[in-house]
C-alpha cells in the first residue's frame, strides 16, 4: 500500500511540474507572437509606457493576428481592419464580453458598463441606452449642442489660455442636459472637475503593471492591502466615484418624484429601475458611465484637432477657406454639414489620428475559436489594435500627417461606415467594434462637427512662444498614459480672426442667454427631445 500511494504521489508531483512548466508556452496552434519565457511567457516585454509603439512593431513583425502570453492568460491582437471585421463584428455573438480587469472592477464597484461582462444585465443596458443614443435621437440634441458650443466660443474669446477647461465645459455640460436634465455652466464647477480628474485616475490604474499582474496572476489578489497599495488607492477611488456617479442619480431621482426634474435620459432610468428592480448603485453607475462617455472622449478628441492645427495650420488654413466659401460671416450649423466635406474629414481624421482608445478596450471570447487556421481559446482577451490599424502606410499614406483630405470622397456617417461590408472601407476604430460599438458616435459626430467648424470659422490656432519668444511646437507623440489616452497638455495661441468675429460670438452668445433662467438653466426644454419613450416591458 505505500508503494500504490507513493507512485500516486510522484504521478501527481510530476503532472504538476508538467503543468507549471506549460506556464507561459505558447500552447501549438495558437496564432504567432514574440518569444516566451518558462512561467511568464510574454510579461517581461510588455512595456511601462506607449505599449500602442510596441504593439505595432509586433503588428509589424507578425501580421493579421499574434498571441501574447501572459503568464496564465492569452491575449489575442487584432492588427488589421479585416480582421477586426471578421472576428469583432461578424462573430460578435462571441466576442461581445469582456476579461476580468480586476482593479478597474474595484474602482467601478463591479458596476461600470464599460467593463461589463455580456449578459443579461448588460443588455438591458444597451437596449435602455439605445432608446436615447439612436440616430434619429441624436438629431433633436442639436439645440444643446448649438448653445453649448457658443458658450464655449465665449470662454476661448476671453480666456484662450484655458482651452482644455473650455472644452471640458462643452462635452460635460451637453452630456448633463441629456443625462440629468441641468447644464454645467462653469469650468470650475467642482464635479466637472471630479469627473475628469476621477476619470483619468481609473485610466491610470487600470493601465498600470499592478493592474495587469493581478488579472495574470489570480494568487496575488490574496494578499492584504498593505501589501497592495494601489487596490487600496483603488478603493478609495470607488468611494469617490461612487459619491458623484450615485449622487447625481438621487437628485434627479428624488427631482422626479417631486415632479421638478426637466426631462432627461434618467426618466427612462428610473422606469426600468422601477420594472427591473436594480439597485441605486448601479443606477447610479448607468448614468455615470454615459456622463463619462459623453465627456471624456469627445473632449479629448477636440483637444488633439487643436494641437493637430498648431501643427499643420496648412490644415487651419484650407479648412478656414471652405467655412468662409459656405458660411461667410455667420457660425457654420449642423444644415452646413453636407458641403463642409473638408470639416468632416478633420472629424474623421482627428479620431483617425488621435485615438483616445489607443488599443481598443478588450474584448473576451465566450468559447474556443478559429481564425486564419489559428485557435483562439475561451477566455483570449482579444484587442483591437486601433493604433496599429490607424497608422499602417498601406491603409493611410504618411498617417503621422493630419490631412483631412484622406476622407475627400468619404460621405459616410461613423455608423455607417462601421456597418460597411468592405472593412477597408471604415473610416477609424474609435467607436469601438460589434455589440460593444459606441451608442451615442451620432452624437459625438456632431458635437465633434459643430465643435471643429466653429472654432476654425472663429479664431487662428498658432504655436505659443516661450519667454525668449521662440515658438513652442507641441509634440504630438507625448501622451497622457491609460486606458484611454488624449495628448499632454500643451500651450497654444488662440486669437479670433478678426473683430467682427469676435462682435459676432458676442451677440450669438447674447442671444443664446435669452433662452436660459436666473441660474443659467433651460427656461423650457427644446421640442423634440426623445426621452420618456422607453418601455421595459418590450426591452426584455
Amino acid at each position: 500500500m505505500p508503494v500504490v500511494l507513493t507512485g500516486i504521489a510522484l504521478c501527481v508531483a510530476f503532472y504538476a511540474l508538467y503543468r507549471l512548466a506549460s506556464i507561459g508556452r505558447r500552447p501549438h496552434g495558437y496564432p504567432p507572437g514574440p518569444p516566451t519565457l518558462p512561467l511568464i511567457g510574454n510579461l517581461h516585454q510588455m512595456p511601462s509606457k506607449d505599449g500602442h509603439l510596441q504593439f505595432q512593431k509586433w503588428a509589424q513583425e507578425y501580421g493579421p493576428i499574434y498571441s501574447l502570453i501572459l503568464g496564465t492568460k492569452v491575449m489575442i491582437v487584432l492588427n488589421t481592419d479585416q480582421a477586426v471585421k471578421d472576428l469583432l463584428d461578424k462573430r460578435s455573438g462571441i466576442y461581445s464580453s469582456r476579461p476580468e480587469m480586476y482593479l478597474g472592477n474595484i474602482v467601478s464597484g463591479g458596476l461600470r458598463v464599460l467593463l461589463m461582462e455580456y449578459g443579461e444585465t448588460w443588455r438591458m443596458i444597451r437596449k435602455m441606452v439605445h432608446n436615447i443614443l439612436n440616430i434619429s435621437a441624436a438629431r433633436s440634441y442639436v439645440p444643446y449642442q448649438d448653445l453649448e458650443n457658443k458658450q464655449m466660443l465665449v470662454g476661448l474669446l476671453t480666456q484662450p489660455e484655458l482651452f482644455i477647461d473650455h472644452i471640458r465645459r462643452y462635452t460635460n455640460s451637453l452630456t448633463t442636459q441629456m443625462v440629468f436634465g441641468f447644464r454645467t455652466t462653469s469650468i470650475d464647477d467642482p464635479k466637472l472637475k471630479q469627473l475628469f480628474e476621477g476619470f483619468e485616475n481609473f485610466c491610470k490604474v487600470t493601465g498600470t503593471t499592478t493592474a495587469a499582474f493581478l488579472d495574470l496572476f489570480p494568487v496575488l489578489k490574496r494578499l492584504p492591502d498593505s501589501m497592495l497599495p494601489l487596490r487600496k488607492y483603488s478603493k478609495e477611488l470607488h468611494e469617490e466615484e461612487k459619491k458623484l456617479y450615485v449622487g447625481h442619480w438621487l437628485n434627479i431621482k428624488n427631482a422626479m418624484k417631486k415632479g421638478t426634474a426637466k426631462p432627461c435620459f434618467c426618466v427612462d432610468l428610473l422606469k426600468a429601475q422601477d420594472a427591473h428592480g436594480f439597485s441605486d448603485d448601479l443606477a447610479g453607475y448607468i448614468s455615470g458611465s454615459l456622463l463619462e462617455a459623453g465627456s471624456d472622449t469627445t473632449a479629448a478628441t477636440l483637444v488633439g484637432f487643436v494641437q493637430a492645427m498648431v501643427v499643420f495650420p496648412e490644415v487651419q488654413k484650407k479648412a478656414q477657406e471652405e467655412i468662409d466659401r459656405v458660411c461667410g460671416d455667420r457660425l457654420p450649423t449642423m444644415e452646413d454639414e453636407p458641403n463642409l466635406q473638408y470639416i468632416r474629414g478633420c472629424v474623421k481624421e482627428s479620431m483617425r489620428w488621435m485615438p483616445t482608445d489607443i488599443l481598443g478596450i478588450p474584448h473576451a471570447a465566450i468559447k474556443d475559436d478559429e481564425y486564419m487556421g489559428y485557435k483562439i481559446p475561451k477566455n483570449a482577451g482579444i484587442i483591437c489594435n486601433v493604433w496599429s490599424i490607424h497608422m499602417d502606410p498601406k491603409r493611410h499614406a504618411d498617417p503621422r500627417v493630419f490631412d483631412p483630405s484622406r476622407y475627400a470622397n468619404d460621405f459616410q456617417t461613423a455608423g455607417e461606415a462601421a456597418s460597411n461590408p468592405d472593412a477597408s472601407k471604415r473610416d477609424h476604430f474609435v467607436f469601438g467594434t460589434g455589440r460593444r460599438i459606441c451608442q451615442g458616435m451620432h452624437i459625438a459626430e456632431r458635437s465633434l462637427f459643430l465643435g471643429m467648424s466653429r472654432m476654425l470659422w472663429a479664431f487662428n490656432f498658432e504655436k505659443a512662444r516661450d519667454v525668449n519668444g521662440a515658438e513652442i511646437t507641441p509634440d504630438i507623440s507625448k501622451l497622457v498614459p491609460g486606458l484611454f489616452v488624449m495628448p499632454e497638455p500643451f500651450p497654444a495661441k488662440i486669437t479670433p480672426r478678426s473683430k467682427k468675429h469676435a462682435e459676432r460670438i458676442d451677440q450669438e452668445w447674447a442671444g443664446a442667454q435669452k433662452l436660459l433662467d436666473s441660474q443659467d438653466q433651460w427656461r423650457e426644454v427644446p421640442e423634440g427631445m426623445v426621452f420618456s419613450t422607453y418601455n421595459p416591458e418590450k426591452s426584455g
